[in-house]
């Protein structure tokens, strides 16, 4: 004999396998990483100790400011991250979720990312010294340049890097006193790339005292979108733009684009 399940009996059932996908996907991990900003770096100044840019072979000049370089923290690639960890992020501005692959490369575990992150970096200062010593027409067989920064990977850096080597070689002063910050990967024929979480890292930069950020050109929307009060974005696409740009903000004299 078959009996007639009630109104409520049959919401009820109904509700079960709903209740079953949402558990799962509360409790299940996701393939995001949460980001938050991260250390600056005054690449004139010393980290850990010793000086970030070390030159030999050539006169170096006496800076002013500083020019740091930014970074974001994210969890491990190792980390679990589940769906309150996603909602509650989307609702803090000091906080970001990012697709795990776009922080860390697809299938690699913690050593072999730590081992890119390495290589990029000295990648990177590589590019960033043939770039500079270009900019400066100066010979890199007469010119010995060593950077150290230790405890960050990627090629984000690149851009600061060169800057600091221009302004510890060139004439004149970029900083003008001020704390300048940015990102942005560089090639050794000195074109700026963009580098991702933006944001992110404005927001480090206004915490440790900058009122000037250089900004891949491509980036500017991202970087507006949670811009800090008393930060001036400065676009740029080469090494010798940004060099023109601090300049003219310095001198006073020639045009400072904007985002």
């Amino acid at each position: 004999m078959l009996s007639r399940l009630t109104r409520p009996q049959v919401l009820a059932v109904c509700a079960l396998p709903v209740v079953a996908l949402l558990a799962t996907a509360v409790f299940a991990p996701l393939p995001f990483s949460v980001a938050q900003p991260g250390l600056t770096a005054d690449v004139l100044g010393r980290n850990q100790g010793a000086p970030v840019i070390t030159i030999e072979g050539a006169p170096t000049h006496r800076t002013t400011g500083q020019l740091r370089m930014t970074t974001i923290e994210a969890t491990g690639p190792d980390a679990s991250v589940h769906l309150g960890d996603v909602l509650g992020s989307w609702f803090d501005t000091d906080r970001a979720v990012m697709p795990r692959d776009a922080v860390y490369p697809n299938g690699d575990g913690v050593e072999e990312i730590e081992e890119y992150n390495e290589e990029q970096m000295k990648e990177s200062q590589d590019a960033a010294t043939a770039a500079a010593l270009g900019y400066l027409d100066l010979d890199g067989t007469d010119v010995d340049v060593r950077l150290r920064l230790e405890d960050v990977g990627g090629p984000s850096a690149g851009l600061l890097f060169s800057l600091g080597i221009v302004d510890k070689l060139g004439a004149g002063d970029l900083t003008g006193g001020r704390v300048v910050a940015g990102t942005g990967t560089i090639t050794p024929a000195g074109r700026v790339g963009a580098v991702g979480g933006v944001p992110l890292k404005t927001q480090a930069a206004r915490r440790d005292g900058a009122t000037v950020f250089l900004v891949p050109e491509a980036e500017c929307s991202d970087a507006r979108a949670e811009l800090p009060d008393g930060l001036r974005l400065i676009p740029v696409t080469t090494l010798k733009g940004a060099v023109d740009s601090l300049r003219a903000l310095e001198t006073g004299k020639g045009e400072v684009p904007a985002c």
